[in-house]
């Protein structure tokens, strides 16, 4: 048993700290979220994925390993798209609950499509080279991390 039990009418759905923000406070945050777009993020993405696939066609000289690299890109910019796009439709933010069963539903298509662009890059891609599209894919994935170092710091009030 606690020591000391709070109803939830005391503390509120989201804690004692909890404060909805004012029509402002929420105003004030739109030019922040224009500043770290997920279209931004799928930009920088497509972009390393092409400089990943030309520094591998330069070092291999082989065409193969450029089209693994560009397709192990892929593997993670085409789920991101979709997901980017589902959880920006309307219907994912009609309200909390459909905003956070959105991100959950379209969560599980990112993966589900990730898994099953590798599972068919064997088929598709002619003399796979695995260790270009892994390099690929990891270092379009790591655009999130640059992202997320570039985004503006909040400053304290």
């Amino acid at each position: 048993m606690a020591l000391h039990e709070e109803s939830e009418d005391e503390l509120g759905a989201f804690g004692p700290e909890f404060k909805p923000l004012t029509a402002e406070q929420a105003q004030g945050l739109r030019p922040l979220m224009r500043l770290v777009s997920p279209w931004r993020v799928i930009g920088a993405q497509v972009g390393a994925g092409v400089v990943v696939a030309l520094a591998a066609w330069a070092w291999t000289g082989r065409s193969n390993a450029a089209w693994s690299a560009a397709y192990g890109a892929l593997t993670v910019v085409i789920p991101a798209a979709l997901f980017a796009r589902g959880l920006m439709s309307r219907f994912s933010s009609l309200n909390p609950t459909t905003a956070g069963f959105g991100f959950f539903v379209w969560e599980a298509v990112k993966i589900a499509v990730s898994v099953g662009m590798l599972l068919a890059a064997p088929r598709l891609i002619a003399d796979l080279d695995w260790l270009a599209l892994l390099v690929g894919l990891i270092i379009s994935m790591k655009m999130y991390w640059l992202a997320l170092a570039r985004w503006p710091k909040r400053k304290t009030v």
